[in-house]
């Protein structure tokens, strides 16, 4: 090596050691101070957001002993799928046995399903599955159609921008997440009825005419609203779905 090559040398090797010195170091996973033999959640489930952005609420959960009494100091980790982030990904349950985590939602329009994992004393792992609903651009413009046209009669939750009328009819109308029934209808069917009022289908006459209010393409958003938030899950005629 020539004198200019270790002169080179010399400048770049504080330069190459200073950069790895200022790599950021991944916490490890803490060490588990007490072990449960349930965790359930507490808050933060069925929460609706959209893609790519922060649930409103944190995803907390809860350990538990064979007692149902809260575990302080359990570890925790938290997983989903491709696209979704936790901020903590894992970590200890406080005082109260409890756990919380803000949760981004991934890049696809859909149900996402959580699992927390908490280990019990025997080594084993016990799960805990929580779904949440990321809303795509369609099923986002539904909710604000629902919001401003059906909410009030469909939600029998007021809120403080909007009284529910549910308990003034006669005739119950279903959420939009009655699954049980609304699934069994086509999307013909629900445009029918959206269009034309409940009589369409021998329904309800209560249920109001939208056809001349709503477009064709508000209504088929808020049909895809209804089957992205239905419980249990809409799965379309026709489509094969994977077994996991």
């Amino acid at each position: 090596m020539t004198r200019a090559d270790c002169m080179i040398a010399g400048v770049l090797l504080p330069l190459v050691l200073s950069g790895c010195a200022r790599k950021t170091v991944s916490p490890g996973t803490p060490s588990p101070q007490a072990y449960g033999s349930a965790i359930v959640e507490s808050s933060g489930g069925k929460q609706l957001g959209f893609v790519g952005s922060a649930l409103g609420q944190p995803l907390v959960v809860q350990v538990n002993d064979d007692q149902g009494t809260a575990v302080p100091g359990a570890l925790v980790r938290l997983s989903g799928p491709a696209g979704v982030s936790f901020d903590p990904r894992f970590g200890l349950t406080d005082s109260s046995g409890q756990f919380a985590s803000n949760v981004t939602l991934g890049g696809i329009a859909g149900r996402y399903e959580l699992a927390a994992t908490t280990p019990t004393k025997t080594g084993k792992n016990v799960d805990l599955k929580v779904q949440e609903i990321a809303l795509g651009y369609q099923e986002r413009w539904g909710a604000e159609l629902d919001e401003k046209f059906c909410a009030r009669c469909h939600n029998p939750e007021s809120t403080p921008e909007r009284v529910s009328n549910y308990d003034n009819l006669e005739t119950k109308p279903h959420a939009f997440t009655d699954g049980d029934t609304l699934n069994n209808m086509t999307d013909a069917d629900l445009t029918s009825i959206i269009s034309h009022g409940g009589p369409a289908l021998s329904k309800s006459a209560l249920m109001p005419p939208y056809g001349h209010t709503l477009s064709k393409s508000e209504i088929q958003a808020v049909i895809a609203y209804i089957r992205l938030v239905s419980d249990p899950p809409y799965r379309a005629a026709g489509i094969v779905y994977a077994q996991k």
